[in-house]
């Protein structure tokens, strides 16, 4: 029968006929391959091409100085990130000392994104401004399943911390290892009273970018935020690119800028020069 997959012969044909198919979630391989690559980067120096869709993830060890920016192309996207280091994975985002060592909760442009070693992971150089959250973590297992009916990784409206799981397990981590996480593009304020308020999206085409200071490896889940007051699982898909960059240096501004800021990089540097990393 002309399309039987009933031999090994008729099986490979079919696989091999599903080459132009795109399959959401699968990064372009190589990134240097990437018919667009972003506006003054040169493709050469692509290192990660990919869009997640809503309820997917995205994972990838990536080399310090690499430039990172996601884009929410249709203004649905909720994207949170955890950071683990490359080398010594134990070592990762801890968002409380984000928060507390930076004296900000509301990631901006310029916010160093913390260890729990006192060391930055990453930079932000730019940011959707006011739409970003380091309260609420991402959405789970029985949260979906009360509002949605369903928050397994495989079903039709997954968590964020069962897709966390699955992205984590990449790289030798399971879920004990998986600390609080970043989200940007839908943010929150505080009220006066302690309450979140929900602040909806940056809108399409917003974009968020970071600079990897250390090796990391990246985790991204991109699903409805938490606190969604929407009843429908809405989320829609979050581009990513990464090419090559630099670590910030004792020069720029973003060194300098706070004097807490200027100790996690001090201590970033030593670290990196005691393991000829620097």
């Amino acid at each position: 029968m002309t399309g039987s997959t009933a031999t090994t012969g008729g099986a490979r044909a079919h696989a091999r006929a599903q080459g132009g198919t795109v399959v959401a979630c699968m990064p372009t391989v190589p990134a240097t391959g990437l018919a667009e690559p972003p506006q003054g980067v040169d493709a050469a120096d692509l290192v990660w091409a990919e869009t997640v869709p809503g309820g997917g993830y995205a994972h990838r060890r990536l080399a310090a100085g690499t430039a990172l920016r996601l884009t929410d192309l249709d203004g649905d996207a909720c994207v949170s990130v955890l950071l683990f280091s490359a080398d010594e994975p134990w070592e990762r985002l801890n968002v409380a000392d984000t928060v507390k060592v930076l004296w900000q909760a509301y990631v901006a442009e310029g916010h160093l994104l913390l260890s729990d070693q006192g060391r930055v992971l990453a930079s932000v150089t730019t940011a959707a401004h006011g739409r970003s959250d380091t309260f609420c973590g991402t959405s789970t297992l029985a949260r979906n399943t009360e509002r949605y009916g369903d928050g397994a990784a495989h079903g039709p409206s997954p968590a964020g911390r069962e897709l966390f799981t699955l992205a984590a397990a990449k790289h030798g981590l399971g879920r004990r290892d998986l600390p609080p996480s970043i989200s940007f593009f839908q943010g929150v304020r505080v009220d006066g009273d302690g309450a979140f308020q929900w602040l909806g999206s940056a809108g399409p085409g917003s974009s968020v970018e970071l600079r990897t200071e250390m090796p990391v490896v990246v985790l991204l889940v991109n699903v409805p935020h938490p606190v969604d007051p929407r009843p429908a699982y809405t989320c829609t898909p979050v581009q990513v690119r990464a090419w090559k960059d630099r670590r910030t240096a004792p020069g720029d501004p973003l060194w300098t800028r706070t004097p807490e800021g200027e100790r996690a990089f001090h201590n970033t540097a030593d670290h990196l020069t005691a393991r000829g990393l620097s």
